[in-house]
C-alpha cells in the first residue's frame, strides 16, 4: 500500500483542484457598440449579454467574457437590454470583437431589425439566388450566388 502511495505523489503534486464559474455579471458592465453600413442600433450602451451568429458557431457573450475576434455569419444577433427587452437583428456577414474590459463591438456589412423584414420579399430574393446559381457558368459567378443563397436562406429564416 505504502509503495502505491509514493506512486502516486509525483500525480498528486501535479493535480490542483480547480473551479470554474460562469461569468459574474455584479459590478461589471457588457459596452456594447453595434453598427450595420445602414444605421448605429447601440453606441457603448450598457446590455446583459448578446448572442451573435459566427461561422464557429453561435455563442452568447456576457461580461467577463473571454477576449474573442469572429466573423459573423448570415443569421440574428440577439441583444438582451438591461430593462428586460430583446431586440432581434438579422446581419448578412461582419465581425465582432469581444476586449478585456468587457466592451463588445459588432460591425456588420448588412443590419436589420427582424421586426422590419418581409418574409415574402426574403422568399423573392433566395429563388432570386437560385435561379442565379442555376444559370452561373463561371467559378466566380457561381461562388457569388452559393453566397447569396446563404444569406438569402438566413434571411428567410429570419424573417418566418
Amino acid at each position: 500500500m505504502a509503495a502505491i502511495a509514493r506512486s502516486l505523489r509525483p500525480l498528486m503534486r501535479c493535480t490542483r483542484i480547480q473551479k470554474r464559474f460562469y461569468a459574474e455579471a455584479a459590478g461589471d458592465q457588457l459596452k456594447f457598440t453595434f453598427a450595420g453600413a445602414n444605421q448605429v442600433f447601440y453606441d457603448q450602451a450598457t446590455i446583459k449579454q448578446v448572442d451573435v451568429p459566427s461561422f464557429s458557431g453561435s455563442f452568447g457573450i456576457l461580461a467577463k467574457h473571454v477576449p474573442t475576434l469572429a466573423v459573423l455569419k448570415p443569421g440574428v444577433v440577439t441583444v438582451y437590454e438591461q430593462d428586460g427587452n430583446t431586440k432581434k437583428i438579422f446581419v448578412s456577414s461582419g465581425t465582432v470583437t469581444i476586449n478585456e474590459d468587457s466592451s463588445v463591438q459588432v460591425l456588420a456589412e448588412e443590419a436589420h431589425p427582424v421586426e422590419s423584414l418581409d418574409a415574402s420579399a426574403a422568399r423573392d430574393i433566395l429563388s432570386k439566388a437560385q435561379q442565379q446559381l442555376s444559370s452561373a457558368s463561371s467559378e466566380k459567378d457561381k461562388a457569388e450566388a452559393a453566397i447569396a443563397i446563404e444569406v438569402a436562406e438566413a434571411l428567410v429564416q429570419a424573417a418566418a
